[in-house]
């Protein structure tokens, strides 16, 4: 074979390899909450009763097991006996186990994930979604906690907690030496950009209406087209599962690539059923 033709060759596989690659890296799976288990996604700020007393039904009611991961926050206000008793006493249960670590090794250890793995219902906390990346992603806990929403249980968060939950990490970039808490105004931060999957195919953002963050999504759809945005404001929350998520408590913007009048969102109201498949607005009624 000719030199200048094994060498066309050559060049024609790197391509293709380069190509296959670089597909890997996206997901084209299709933007779909837990086939058995639920989401609940609170914008931070204030958890409204009503959510609190729906992810508890949601987990089998007030005398199920629930864990809780600290993990977002900064070490001098991790507490565990605090947030243990602080979650209790807010959201009236009884069975609470704090799991916290920065350790790898410890979060892919039998001993550490075994109460996720007895548990109903984990709600993760705010802070820096960059801390439970580095915690957890890829880990026995990462594994752990979608083995409870493939039984039938229920994974709620708020802020951090929130955003942690979608495929597409936004506001990842980790601490400097300057800034331990790391930048969160950078939407779009290398090496932290993956999140659990919780609810594939998304970016999810909090705090949205209060911060006026309405259009910071907007780059990350732009860049990352397949994805919906979805950004929940301060006290909102929405509720997932199968096809579906219900707002409540508060608004929600969505994020679609398309335009909506003058702006690239428009706004669900408390109340309002989204179809996550077809990435349109359906009736009002619960999802459940």
């Amino acid at each position: 074979m000719p030199i200048v033709t094994r060498s066309l060759m050559f060049v024609l596989l790197l391509l293709t390899v380069m190509v296959s690659t670089h597909a890997a890296d996206y997901d084209h799976s299709p933007t779909i909450g837990p086939v058995k288990g639920w989401l609940v996604i609170v914008g931070g700020g204030e958890i409204k009763p009503e959510i609190k007393n729906r992810f508890v039904a949601l987990a089998g009611g007030a005398d199920s097991k629930f864990v809780v991961i600290p993990t977002a926050g900064q070490d001098g206000q991790i507490d565990l006996n605090k947030i243990r008793e602080s979650f209790s006493q807010h959201f009236g249960v009884s069975h609470v186990t704090v799991l916290h670590t920065r350790d790898r090794k410890s979060a892919n250890s039998k001993e550490f994930v075994e109460p996720l793995r007895n548990a109903s219902g984990v709600w993760i906390e705010g802070g820096r979604q960059w801390r439970l990346a580095d915690a957890y992603l890829g880990t026995a806990v990462e594994a752990e906690i979608k083995a409870l929403l493939a039984r039938g249980g229920v994974v709620g968060g708020s802020s951090a907690g929130a955003t942690i939950q979608g495929s597409y990490l936004v506001r990842g970039a980790s601490a400097t030496p300057n800034n331990p808490d790391g930048d969160n105004t950078i939407m779009m931060a290398p090496g932290h950009e993956v999140g659990f999957a919780l609810l594939p195919q998304a970016a999810i953002d909090q705090h949205v209406l209060v911060r006026h963050r309405e259009n910071d999504l907007n780059s990350v759809i732009s860049s990352h087209p397949d994805l919906l945005g979805i950004g929940i404001d301060q006290s909102a929350a929405i509720v997932g599962h199968g096809d579906f998520v219900e707002t409540m408590a508060g608004q929600v913007l969505i994020h679609d690539g398309k335009k909506h009048s003058d702006k690239e969102y428009y706004v669900l109201s408390p109340g309002q059923k989204f179809n996550l498949k077809t990435r349109t607005v359906e009736q009002t009624n619960s999802v459940r």
